[in-house]
């Protein structure tokens, strides 16, 4: 994994590449693939996904006033946010009531169609596995998340699900961005029930 420090105190972002040829694949092993996805890194994103991200923030703080794990997400087509959700298990009594899922679910009813081709998902945490695979169903182009999970992230951290070299969808993914702030707020919320 290649990593360029910046001179300035920003977060590190990195932008995952999934672009691997076929031939590579058969070439390469599992770990040359994966350090290949991880090759570009960018160190700053755009003041749009700091914006962006802005939002799921806020949707994990509303959902965190509700009792629920602080987690938010917005989905958003051609700039403009068309979904956005915190996390609702436990209101709604759904295990599936993720942040995301319930994103993309608002965002398909609202273009009308279950494929969100040219969307873009911002959301505080690094997704899980049921979240990644709705992902890639729902053929979203870009990821945007804040901070890593080390004990369930399905996108770099436990599991790399959207750079599996079966799938027929590429995600690109930009890590890290407020991921200070996605922290803080889930350290916030699990102080205040110990």
């Amino acid at each position: 994994m290649q990593r360029r420090e910046a001179s300035y105190k920003q977060p590190r972002i990195f932008t995952i590449s999934n672009e691997i040829s076929p031939a590579s694949r058969n070439r390469r092993g599992r770990a040359a693939i994966r350090a290949a996805c991880y090759s570009r890194v960018r160190m700053n994103a755009s003041g749009t996904d700091f914006e962006f991200m802005k939002a799921a923030l806020e949707e994990a703080r509303v959902a965190g006033e509700g009792q629920e794990v602080p987690i938010g997400a917005v989905v958003v087509v051609e700039g403009a946010i068309v979904a956005r959700a915190g996390n609702r298990t436990i209101t709604d009594c759904d295990p599936t009531g993720h942040a995301e899922i319930v994103a993309l679910r608002e965002a398909a009813r609202k273009i009308g169609n279950h494929r969100l081709t040219g969307a873009t998902l911002y959301v505080t945490i690094e997704p899980c596995a049921m979240c990644a695979g709705a992902m890639i169903q729902a053929r979203i182009a870009r990821l945007v998340y804040g901070a890593d999970d080390p004990r369930a992230g399905a996108v770099r951290s436990c599991f790399s699900v959207l750079d599996h070299e079966s799938l027929n969808h590429r995600v690109e993914v930009t890590a890290g961005v407020l991921a200070d702030e996605s922290l803080e707020s889930l350290r916030a919320f699990f102080a205040a029930r110990r």
